[in-house]
C-alpha cells in the first residue's frame, strides 16, 4: 500500500512539475515587468513619484539608488539572469521601503500605504527560494552545464 502511494505521489509530481516551471516563470516575467515601471517611476515616469512628473534627486538616497536597485534589478529578473540574488537584493529594497517610509505611519500596511511594498517584498523572496522556473536564461545556463 504504501508503494502504491508512493509511486502515485511520484506520478502526480513527474506530471506537474512542467507546470509549475511554466507558471513560475510567467509569474516572474509579469511581477519583474510591473515592478519595472515602479522603479521608473522615481525618475519620473509615468507620473513620477509625486503624480506630476517628478522624479527624485540624482543622487539621493534612498530615492535616487532605490529607484535604481529597482530598475535593475526587475531587468535582471525580467530575463532571468541572476534571478537569486537579483530577488533578494529587490526583497531587501521593499522590506526597506515599507519599514522606512510606511510603517512609522501606521502599523498595518493598509493603515500606512505600505501594501504594494510588503507584498512586493514577499513575492521577491519567494522567487529569491524557489528560483526563477522557466523562460530564464538561467535555467538555459544551467541546462547547457549539466
Amino acid at each position: 500500500m504504501t508503494t502504491t502511494i508512493a509511486r502515485e505521489t511520484q506520478t502526480t509530481a513527474t506530471k506537474t512539475a512542467p507546470a509549475k516551471g511554466i507558471v513560475v516563470g510567467a509569474s516572474r516575467i509579469v511581477i519583474s515587468f510591473l515592478f519595472g515601471f515602479h522603479g521608473l517611476q522615481g525618475f519620473g515616469f509615468f507620473g513620477g513619484v509625486d503624480g506630476q512628473g517628478g522624479g527624485v534627486p540624482f543622487g539621493s538616497f534612498p530615492g535616487w539608488w532605490g529607484s535604481v536597485f529597482e530598475l535593475v534589478g526587475a531587468s535582471l529578473l525580467l530575463v532571468g539572469l541572476a534571478s537569486r540574488p537579483a530577488a533578494i537584493l529587490l526583497s531587501g529594497v521593499m522590506a526597506f521601503a515599507y519599514f522606512t517610509v510606511h510603517a512609522p505611519m501606521g502599523l498595518l500596511p493598509l493603515q500606512n500605504m505600505g501594501e504594494p511594498a510588503a507584498v512586493y517584498s514577499w513575492i521577491f523572496l519567494l522567487f529569491a527560494a524557489i528560483g526563477p522556473g522557466r523562460f530564464a536564461v538561467d535555467t538555459l545556463i544551467k541546462r547547457r552545464r549539466g
